[in-house]
């Protein structure tokens, strides 16, 4: 068996994945699984969570899925609390659920920037309060926080989301400053337009999505299994000394 094998796997690992109902979250946890981890998902959508559980446990790993509004103070809470009910720990960590609401600054209600903001930052941050400590106490363990190249390079009508992104970079590389003497991996990858279904809604009309591919020097948007190529590496072993980066997937877009 190739040595690489050893380093890029998940094999007996334990990943809380939340907002994996669909998109990139359904696709981290299908990949995850491959990997041999042990999963628990959530999201608010119980039909696509337990599309999700299905494809997991057709891949023979064990699976739980969890209802939970990640806009409430509670549901991270309770999310984080559950996953360590049923696996023990949580070895692997990945936030990605998120919420967009394109609008003008001016045009962007307080409803919507306080549920892109509870949603995007403070979720992560309640979840992870949640589960790292039994990190610390095994001295290993792996945040991966899935921001978005709109957290650093900043488009028109994202304002409530480009500052929630913004917020769990900094947030991503503080876990790091504090977590990484116990042998705990805090890294964000920040995709650009990937065609998930919230990708479709936002850039799939040809007049808006056509303009920023050209954009981008690869021409094309990104798929979701790229992005979850990236997060198993970043899980995975092979990926131990990379710690508090924001890590860009954009097919050359900020590079330019």
């Amino acid at each position: 068996m190739p040595d690489y094998t050893t380093r890029i796997t998940l094999a007996n690992q334990r990943a809380l994945i939340t907002g994996a109902s669909r998109g990139l979250g359904a696709e981290i946890a299908a990949v995850f699984a491959d990997a041999g981890a042990d999963l628990v998902i959530t999201g608010r959508d119980a039909a696509g969570l337990e599309a999700t559980r299905q494809v997991v446990e057709k891949k023979g790993r064990r699976c739980l899925s969890v209802e939970a509004d990640l806009r409430t103070l509670e549901g991270p809470r309770v999310a984080g609390r559950k996953a360590l009910e049923f696996l023990g720990t949580v070895d692997i960590l990945v936030n990605n659920a998120g919420v967009v609401f394109v609008d003008s600054l001016l045009g962007t209600s307080l409803e919507h920037w306080e549920e892109t903001q509870n949603v995007n930052l403070r979720a992560p941050f309640l979840v992870a309060q949640t589960v790292v400590p039994k990190m610390i106490e095994q001295r290993r363990g792996k945040v991966i926080n899935i921001s978005s190249l709109a957290g650093v390079l900043a488009p028109e009508g994202h304002g409530a989301y480009s500052a929630s992104k913004a917020g769990l970079n900094l947030l991503t590389q503080t876990m790091a400053a504090e977590w990484a003497r116990f042998n705990i991996q805090a890294n964000a990858v920040a995709p650009t337009v990937i065609l998930t279904a919230m990708g479709q809604q936002v850039w799939g009309d040809p007049s808006k999505g056509s303009p920023m591919k050209a954009r981008i020097p690869s021409r094309r948007f990104g798929e979701p299994v790229e992005v979850a190529d990236l997060v198993l590496f970043l899980a995975s072993p092979a990926s131990d000394f990379i710690c508090g980066q924001v890590i860009r997937i954009d097919g050359g877009l900020s590079a330019v």
